[in-house]
């Protein structure tokens, strides 16, 4: 190398460690940018199939009707393939927000095509379900491969997961913003990891454009009129968001209680499906409707169009229990906005606020009291309803999370910082460990 070169190439270094010094986020953000562009990629692709797969197997069953008398034998089939093939990934979300706090083996990739099909299955046949829990698996297996070849190390690793949780749930319900923070919130209550931020918005919103670009549709809501914001409608959205942290509360406690049942008082897995696919199957027939199974998509925009009954929220609740409980596959999500809108709807019966206003607060407030995310489900609500009813909706999503208690659907998200003082004690446990 001449001195020419030798003086070139130290000039070059010189500048680009100053740059670097100058400008020490950009490394990070190249990388994370990198990595967010093949998340949202692979994970947006993903859930544009999924959606797909779950509207034409929606389509199909409510086409004939029949073939929900199978439930039973579909639920053995897929707890058959959860006992001999699929026992380490069988925890779910729950082995998503394990490696969060404490990374372990990479996921195995077999999680995602695992979780698709028993979603398929449960739907196709008539239980009650919903996607989220689909989505998140799926984007934390698929994202989790990617561990390897960037070389990433624990600390990274949780980042990682931290944006594919953002990346399945912002594209499989159209609500990027709500996805990423989402992912910050829900492994750690009442703490976010900063860290993160950056890779869980890029890859949210990188995921939700991937679904749009394969034309897929996300169902809208519309809230007709929202009053003017005074003392009176304040109070009554603070007592709705009452009911909805005790609606939050009784479904975690109830749908941990029936699955601790199911487990002992059924030894062999594969047939804790079977009994739970009975119940619903015969549920289903003796009420001669397939109104509370499934996604239960139009019953929720019902809830936005007119006054529903107090009846509407409790039979979706006992049948997604039973379903998911048993070991059927989906998420708790979908049928908790079902839940939720449903409720608020019933709730314009004693609180005089639009039903429809009523319904959208349910629809995340719920949702809020049972994960404990608020921020996410404030943003939720923001984005599906607009902006006008953000204040409403943040008032019943913040209530809602103080009053469903020391409660969650997820066994392994941690206590990073308690709701209250009653609870200090119980920071960094998990709800496992309670």
């Amino acid at each position: 190398m001449s001195k020419h070169q030798r003086t070139f190439s130290s000039k070059t270094k010189f500048h680009t460690q100053f740059f670097f010094r100058k400008f020490p986020a950009l490394p990070y953000i190249f990388k994370w940018f990198c990595i967010s562009l093949i998340i949202g990629a692979l994970v947006g692709t993903a859930s544009a199939g999924f959606l797909q797969s779950l509207e034409w197997a929606t389509h199909f069953r409510e086409n004939h009707i029949w073939m929900i008398a199978f439930l039973p034998i579909a639920g053995f089939l897929v707890g058959l393939l959860y006992y001999y093939f699929g026992k380490d990934v069988e925890a779910g979300n729950n082995l998503l927000l394990e490696n969060i706090h404490e990374p372990k083996e990479i996921i195995p990739f077999k999680m995602a095509p695992f979780v698709y099909l028993g979603t398929i299955v449960t739907h196709f046949f008539g239980g009650s379900a919903g996607r989220e829990g689909t989505a998140l698996q799926m984007a934390g297996a698929i994202a989790d491969q990617l561990t390897k070849p960037f070389k990433l190390d624990q600390n990274e690793r949780k980042i990682l997961i931290i944006s594919a949780i953002a990346a399945g749930f912002g594209s499989v319900f159209g609500t990027p913003l709500a996805g990423a923070v989402f992912g910050l919130e829900v492994f750690l209550i009442g703490k976010i990891r900063y860290n993160a931020i950056f890779p869980a918005f890029a890859s949210a919103i990188l995921a939700d454009w991937a679904t749009n670009l394969w034309n897929v549709k996300h169902t809208h809501y519309h809230i007709d009129f929202i009053p003017k914001l005074e003392f009176l409608p304040v109070l009554y959205s603070i007592l709705a968001g009452i009911a909805f942290g005790i609606c939050a509360a009784t479904f975690s406690k109830v749908i941990h209680w029936v699955g601790t049942v199911f487990k002992s008082k059924i030894k062999y897995p594969p047939f804790r499906p079977v009994i739970g696919g009975i119940i619903v199957a015969a549920l289903v027939f003796s009420m001669g409707t397939t109104r509370y199974i499934g996604l239960g998509i139009p019953v929720i925009l019902e809830s936005f169009e007119k006054q529903l009954p107090l009846y509407d929220f409790v039979i979706k609740m006992i049948l997604t229990i039973v379903t998911l409980s048993a070991g059927f596959k989906g998420g708790e999500v979908t049928p908790l906005f079902f839940i939720g809108a449903t409720l608020g709807s019933a709730l314009s019966l004693f609180i005089p606020l639009p039903f429809g206003l009523l319904a959208g607060m349910g629809f995340v407030a719920v949702f809020a009291g049972a994960t404990n995310t608020p921020l996410a489900c404030m943003l939720m609500g923001i984005e599906l309803f607009g902006a006008e009813c953000g204040i409403y909706v943040a008032i019943a999503c913040i209530v809602s999370y103080l009053f469903s208690g020391n409660n969650s659907i997820y066994t392994k998200q941690k206590i990073g910082e308690a709701k209250n003082r009653r609870f200090e004690n119980l920071n960094d446990k998990s709800f496992s460990d309670l």
